[in-house]
């Protein structure tokens, strides 16, 4: 097996990002993207750049091919990319729309926990430290 262009975290236990991690894979016609779901209690940050679950739970993050680790909206406009639908995000990078759309992601990150109806990141983070206890 190759190995992917893009190996993109997710909070699998959200169901925006379900949403979306369906819809990049029923466009990833070549395989490109892997999906690792950070909210499974399998999740072995050495195996991710040591992306903790904090971090990747905080924002998203991706890491390509040559290991580079990717932030915020450049996962989603190289993701895009590599289903064929660049056009979507190549927008924000334009010099005035792209730090409005980085603030708006920003923002988003900050508050898609409750506005999803999840835990706050502090008590995912409490309750996965307790399940790992022997």
């Amino acid at each position: 097996m190759t190995q992917p262009k893009l190996t993109l975290l997710f909070d699998g236990g959200c169901p925006l990002c379900l949403r979306e991690v369906s819809f990049l894979r029923s466009r990833d016609f070549s395989n490109s993207i892997s999906f690792v779901d950070i909210d499974s209690p399998n999740y072995d940050p050495v195996l991710y750049c040591g992306i903790s679950y904090r971090e990747a739970m905080g924002r998203i993050h991706a890491i390509n091919s040559s290991g580079e680790v990717l932030k915020d909206v450049r996962v989603f406009r190289e993701a895009y990319r590599l289903v064929g639908l660049g056009w979507v995000y190549a927008p924000t990078t334009w010099p005035v729309l792209g730090p409005l759309v980085d603030e708006f992601y920003r923002l988003w990150a900050r508050w898609r926990l409750p506005f999803t109806r999840r835990p706050s990141l502090d008590q995912l983070c409490k309750v996965r430290e307790l399940s790992k206890e022997p």
